[in-house]
């Protein structure tokens, strides 16, 4: 059970900040008095309130070597976001408010991760903010870093300082970063992608960027990678970040674009001076799935997975795999409505297994945690959660985390004692 601070009083988030720019979504709030049977421990860890601990979190969870939990909201704070950990301390957790969002050049809105980068602190990205534009005004998104502060004070109640790195611009530049987390290569360069930005096409806002960030004395330089302009078999908006290959290749989602609009696969390889982008596979609207949202998995053969939020036989979505050979092979189908599968990366344990979350599937229509087992040639879908829509929680939208224990964490975006979300874990 979490302990919170005595200052975090329950208050109503901004949801008409997060709702003007985030997807518009619909999470059905179904809530039942029994909860869902299941072999597994299901575990709440902390309900936010919307005050200063935030509300809204959208995003998955990183995990530092000790163990501590560290996530976004996406309102909440000072108003505009904040940045939280979980400490944990003995068999329990403390909850920790790293840093609240102010708006303006701060950033505003983080939708993704934050991840661990390799000195230790925080990086990730804002979707509004920095500079002005954008967005009916809301900026055009940040990337910052957090560290921890140089001052004495208790563990518990230790602020973080942030840095902005880099305010995105708009235009020809990229803009917006939504819920795609930022790695790193092995020379320090940060990589992400932006929903809009990168020329005018898609309604004038541009249709996305893969970017990169380079460090150097005088601070990161921005550089952008690729501009979708989702024509012909070319993607557009991806939703997701990116991952690298060890040939130092990017591969990642676009939610619409390709041949018949409904998402691609790609690939940015480096190439001279420039990138060169590969379009892979390009979803076609029928039991291969549409729109994908979540990022990319790529195991140690070069196969990659991913998920769809809609399509499928069923229609609720699709989890896939997408050889070396660019052939895509369907792993499953998910029931849900349109738009109500899987949103999240996969995560992948050492026997195969893979793991997921759906956003409004499964018993109660408040979405589910499930695992992808390979079968006798075939894959086996165990389903390890339903969400009820009370205090559990409700409509998960982050990947989830698996720890060597074999302990499963995640956040569900509503739902929970102030219905502005939950962290959760369950253990096996």
């Amino acid at each position: 059970m979490s302990k919170q601070a005595q200052t975090l009083a329950p208050a109503r988030p901004r949801r008409h900040r997060i709702r003007a720019f985030a997807i518009a979504l619909s999470c059905a709030l179904i809530v039942f008095a029994a909860g869902p049977a299941q072999a597994q421990t299901f575990s709440v860890l902390h309900n936010f309130t919307g005050g200063l601990d935030g509300g809204l979190p959208y995003a998955g969870l990183s995990m530092d070597r000790g163990g501590n939990l560290y996530g976004t909201t996406a309102t909440g704070g000072s108003g505009y976001g904040a940045v939280f950990a979980l400490l944990h301390k003995g068999s329990g957790w403390v909850f920790n408010p790293l840093y609240s969002f102010a708006g303006g050049s701060d950033g505003e809105g983080p939708l993704a991760r934050v991840i661990i980068g390799p000195n230790g602190s925080l990086y990730g990205t804002t979707y509004a903010g920095g500079n002005p534009g954008c967005s009916s005004g809301y900026g055009c998104g940040t990337v910052f870093n957090l560290r921890p502060s140089a001052s004495v004070c208790r563990a518990a109640l230790c602020g973080w300082m942030e840095t902005v790195l880099y305010r995105f611009n708009g235009g020809s530049d990229a803009a917006n970063p939504l819920f795609g987390d930022v790695i790193f290569d092995s020379h320090g360069n940060l990589y992400g992608t932006t929903q809009n930005g990168g020329g005018q096409g898609c309604s004038g806002l541009g249709c996305g960027t893969v970017f990169e960030l380079s460090p150097g004395a005088g601070g990161w330089t921005e550089n952008v990678l690729y501009s979708f302009t989702g024509q012909g078999s070319d993607g557009a908006n991806p939703y997701s970040g990116v991952i690298l290959d060890q040939a130092g290749n990017l591969y990642g989602t676009t939610r619409v674009g390709g041949v018949v609009a409904n998402g691609t696969v790609f690939r940015l390889s480096p190439a001279g001076s420039g990138w060169t982008e590969n379009v892979l596979y390009a979803f076609q609207g029928a039991n291969d799935g549409y729109w994908p949202i979540g990022g990319l998995m790529l195991d140690q053969a070069g196969n990659l997975y991913g998920t769809t939020t809609s399509g499928g036989a069923n229609g609720g979505g699709t989890a896939f795999e997408l050889n070396t050979s660019d052939m895509e092979t369907l792993l499953y189908s998910f029931s849900g409505p349109l738009q109500g599968g899987a949103y999240g990366t996969l995560t992948r344990d050492a026997a195969g297994n893979l793991y997921g979350i759906t956003y409004d599937d499964g018993a109660y229509g408040n979405g589910s945690v499930f695992r992808l087992s390979p079968s006798g040639g075939g894959w086996s879908f165990t389903d390890l959660y339903d969400f009820t829509g009370g205090s559990d929680g409700r409509c998960p939208y982050g990947g989830v985390l698996l720890d060597a224990d074999g302990n499963l964490y995640g956040t569900a975006e509503g739902g929970g004692q102030y219905d502005v979300g939950v962290v959760w874990e369950i253990t096996p």
